[in-house]
């Protein structure tokens, strides 16, 4: 299948997955739907893992095969799993209390904090392009405060904000870091993939026993499939990702904006499912923020 294609899928499955995330913390705990939704992948993966240690050679799928760790090159991707980690506790209390279609536009701006840390702590320049993606993202930040104003939400004051820019931010982090992984260290995707979902389990636990012992009256928690569907489906679309990305011809600055379209998905679903108002001024501002990712991308 060819990498378009793949990318384009990728991105109706993180749709889908931001879409099946505001459904398991809507008027729910939000540690105990974070804990099962590692654990299911978790779960999905940990056969590989055996099979792959065990029997090798028998195995019958290459790109899925899990190969053997050194020490060390578990502490890093222990290390990938708490940045992770805490980026997905930060994005999905926020969820909890954003709409989605504010929402899923903030985690799409990902590609300018990306190229900021890049400045900051890499000493990267970016070119005049870059940064004229940059402010149109900038811009389109700023129209969405007047979205939000009108629902209550003041930007420059709302945690919940500040907590999506910080998960997004560590996202960012985390995007960096996977490169040096699948670059530097030459680890396989499938490795990567497999055991950053395993320790994933083993950061998110404190935060469930936790509320178990001192949240859960307070904060209940409903059991819902959309839950392990997290899961599913963010599994899914990094495979596709993964696999078009491997392909010779395929150009990571058309597959990160093809990516990003995912956010359309959520923001229709925010305001056909939820009925989230004001949806005529944030299609404007999320218009504006495409084009800002888009133009940073491709530079």
């Amino acid at each position: 299948m060819h990498w378009i294609v793949l990318s384009l899928l990728s991105a109706i499955f993180l749709g889908l997955y931001d879409i099946a995330k505001k459904s398991a913390v809507r008027e729910n705990a939000v540690a105990p739907v974070l804990f099962f939704n590692v654990l299911t992948a978790a779960v999905i993966w940990l056969p590989l893992v055996v099979w792959s240690y065990t029997a090798p050679d028998g195995f019958p799928n290459s790109a899925l095969k899990v190969s053997v760790l050194s020490p060390s090159e578990h502490l890093l991707l222990l290390a990938k799993a708490a940045l992770v980690g805490m980026s997905w506790i930060f994005a999905l209390f926020a969820l909890k209390h954003l709409p989605m279609s504010i929402a899923a536009p903030i985690r799409a701006s990902s590609p300018l904090w990306t190229i900021l840390i890049a400045v900051t702590l890499m000493n990267e320049r970016p070119s005049a392009t870059q940064w004229t993606g940059m402010a149109i993202i900038l811009g389109s930040f700023w129209a969405f405060s007047f979205a939000g104003r009108r629902e209550g939400i003041q930007f420059h004051r709302n945690r919940w904000v500040a907590g999506m820019v910080l998960a997004t931010l560590l996202g960012s982090l985390s995007a960096l870091y996977d490169k040096y992984l699948l670059q530097r260290t030459a680890l396989t995707p499938a490795s990567v993939q497999a055991w950053f979902s395993i320790d994933l389990v083993l950061v998110m636990l404190p935060l469930y026993l936790h509320w178990r012992k001192h949240l859960s009256a307070g904060q209940p928690f409903q059991w819902r499939w959309s839950i392990p569907l997290i899961a599913i489906l963010l599994l899914t679309a990094d495979f596709l990702y993964f696999t078009a990305i491997r392909q010779p011809d395929a150009m990571i600055s058309l597959i990160s904006p093809l990516r990003r379209t995912s956010v359309i998905i959520a923001f229709i679903a925010g305001i056909r499912l939820y009925g989230e108002q004001n949806w005529k001024l944030k299609s404007a501002c999320l218009a504006v923020l495409l084009i800002g990712v888009w133009v940073v991308s491709r530079a």
